[in-house]
């Protein structure tokens, strides 16, 4: 699945080239002009690296960071600015940026830079948990290897695959949209009745008792939360 970006900047000409010339070293990237409609992007869908600017209608880049950041503290945000004074860049930083670009900026610069930072991401991910405990059951995310209450058995990729995301971000509300983009990919979507049915199997795999479930949990309207112990 390829790498998507999240291109946040309000002036079109630059949107539409920053957004083809990204696209042309295979990234996929959705553009958004107007920043009161970042977080709904954000918590409906998933993005690798976001890039940011600070001088927005509305809303300023710096709040939409912070927001952002309320809501992940991993994905890699690039703020693209003019403005360009020692303390524009401190204060960007602070509000928790990972790097900080002026106006004018060379698209080899950039590019590099975004190289950069979803390298980093991406070593840290691999360091992701491959095994867990949990109430007397194990899972093995590398072997797809199980055991539950009653007894050993083998999960199937996507199973693995969707119970490793709820996981790694245990206790909080994982939506639809996430999971189908995370687990199927972008472009090839089930219906949000699958991921149901997913959830009712982990409860019976996992669960001392799967109608009172103690830790998956189905949040209406939105998605699915993992509960640890």
């Amino acid at each position: 699945m390829a790498t998507r970006i999240l291109l946040v900047e309000d002036e079109a000409s630059i949107r539409a080239t920053l957004q083809l010339n990204l696209e042309l070293e295979g990234y996929e990237v959705i553009g958004v002009e107007d920043g009161r409609k970042v977080i709904q992007y954000f918590k409906e869908q998933h993005f690798d690296l976001v890039l940011l600017d600070i001088m927005l209608p509305e809303i300023s880049g710096l709040d939409l960071c912070e927001q952002i950041r309320l809501i992940n503290m991993d994905v890699p945000i690039i703020f693209l600015t003019a403005k360009d004074q020692t303390m524009d860049k401190i204060l960007g930083l602070k509000k928790g940026a990972d790097d900080y670009i002026t106006k004018p900026f060379s698209l080899e610069e950039l590019l590099l830079r975004i190289q950069i930072l979803l390298k980093r991401s991406k070593s840290q991910t691999s360091n992701s948990i491959e095994s867990y405990e949990f109430g007397g059951n194990e899972v093995n995310f590398k072997t797809f290897e199980a055991k539950g209450q009653k007894g050993a058995f083998k999960l199937t990729k996507k199973e693995a695959m969707l119970l490793k995301l709820l996981i790694e971000r245990a206790s909080e509300v994982v939506s639809r949209q996430q999971i189908l983009q995370s687990v199927w990919g972008y472009d090839v979507y089930p219906s949000t009745r699958t991921i149901d049915n997913f959830i009712l199997s982990f409860r019976k795999y996992f669960e001392v008792n799967p109608k009172s479930p103690q830790f998956f949990h189905s949040v209406r309207g939105i998605g699915y939360k993992f509960n640890q112990e």
